[in-house]
């Protein structure tokens, strides 16, 4: 049984999902972009991916920050990073799941995102506006790029997400777990961290492994 467990384990470390841009194995990307750089090292996304996570609108998904105003650059970097953390890392073989979409097999589930990280992100983003508490679904596609479907307000953040355990659970359709657990603890994922350090997601993966 143990020999099984250790197989079933190794599965889940080191992986990339089964997604619309994600390389079929992990390794080095010495070209990495931007706020991707941290993955180099270690990256499930190509050099044009982590370019492309940068843009507005970008041929990943076709999906518009600004679909209520401009989102302002100090929410928008958070939300870049998450598109590096999702199309980049190797680290989060623990929460793939399968996933019924025309356009990917694999997806995560509760991640568990450090408080800090968590909050950040809210904090920063407290008056960015948006019309839709669930970005996975429900847009007006028509024109190629996310528009609000009829009859949706824009309102701020804050409204839509009174709570940073509320932005990070619902954007994504529970791809993220808001959890007390601190940066460093070994117990949750970080979004953000020192490139000169090695990365502290590898730990947190062997941990739920």
């Amino acid at each position: 049984a143990t020999v099984a467990a250790t197989v079933a384990q190794d599965s889940l470390l080191n992986v990339c999902m089964d997604a619309k841009h994600h390389k079929t194995e992990p390794g080095p990307e010495g070209q990495l972009y931007g706020q991707c750089v941290l993955w180099k090292d270690n990256a499930c996304c190509t050099a044009n991916t982590s370019v492309e996570a940068h843009q507005d609108q970008s041929y990943l998904y076709k999906f518009n920050w600004d679909h209520c105003g401009a989102m302002p650059e100090k929410c928008k970097r958070h939300f870049i990073q998450d598109t590096c953390l999702y199309e980049c890392s190797p680290n989060l073989g623990p929460w793939i799941d399968q996933a019924d979409n025309s356009w990917r097999k694999e997806r995560i589930r509760d991640v568990p995102l450090c408080q800090e990280d968590c909050e950040q992100w809210w904090e920063d983003c407290q008056d960015a506006v948006t019309c839709k508490v669930n970005w996975h679904k429900g847009w007006n596609w028509t024109t190629g790029t996310n528009q609000c479907p009829k009859g949706a307000m824009c309102q701020k953040f804050k409204f839509v997400f009174p709570t940073a355990a509320a932005l990070c659970e619902q954007i994504w359709s529970g791809s993220y777990r808001y959890t007390s657990y601190h940066r460093g603890s070994g117990r949750c994922i970080q979004m953000w961290f020192d490139p000169a350090q090695e990365n502290p997601n590898v730990a947190v993966a062997q941990y739920y492994a």
